[in-house]
């Protein structure tokens, strides 16, 4: 039986077409996908944690595709990373079965995925905003790609309950000119440069 108990999911997409510049014709899109489950571990101490990070990386395989989807799939998707707030009455190891929950599968259902996928957690109360990190999905040092996505949601998580989130984008920060690793410069295939 499945640890997962999902209370709300959330899905949630924005077109970007410019910050003052020069508008794009197509935009960058970047989303992300939320579920606000039942903590099956607050409030009490458990050495083995094993249990919630197999049930939620079967969920993250159930939910990627989702996200994908919306983003216009997955040839579209550029840059990746994931996030969790821990309600009150957990912990913040609670959080850090989501590295595993839903960083896999994401670079599972992303075939050139092979950079590290960026990840922020923090135990928190309802209604907190985290800003998750992404950068490009195979070369984690391309720094045009170095942006956040703001997720979070007013009633949750309470403080037994655990909010996971994932989140990618199709492209760069809308008006990048910093310099650095271009794409097209990428060529180690260490997921780094």
């Amino acid at each position: 039986m499945s640890l997962i108990k999902i209370r709300k999911k959330l899905l949630n997409i924005e077109s970007i077409y410019h910050e003052g510049g020069p508008a794009r014709s197509e935009p960058i899109k970047a989303g992300s996908i939320a579920v606000v489950i039942h903590n099956p571990y607050a409030g009490k101490y458990f050495e083995d944690l094993s249990e919630l990070v197999k049930d939620s990386t079967e969920m993250a395989m159930e939910i990627v595709p989702e996200l994908i989807d919306a983003l216009g799939g997955a040839d579209k998707i550029q840059a990746y990373g994931k996030g969790a707030i821990v309600g009150l009455n957990g912990e913040l190891e609670h959080g850090a079965i989501w590295h595993i929950g839903g960083g896999y599968p994401m670079r599972k259902h992303l075939p050139k995925a092979k950079s590290i996928v960026p990840a922020a957690k923090v135990v928190a109360s309802a209604g907190t905003r985290l800003q998750i990190p992404l950068h490009h999905i195979e070369a984690c040092y391309v720094r045009s790609h170095f942006s956040t996505i703001d997720v979070g949601v007013i009633d949750g998580p309470r403080p037994d309950e655990l909010l996971y989130a994932l989140a990618m984008s199709t492209g760069t920060r809308v008006h990048e000119r910093l310099g650095g690793l271009r794409v097209d410069e990428i060529k180690i295939g260490d997921g780094q440069r």
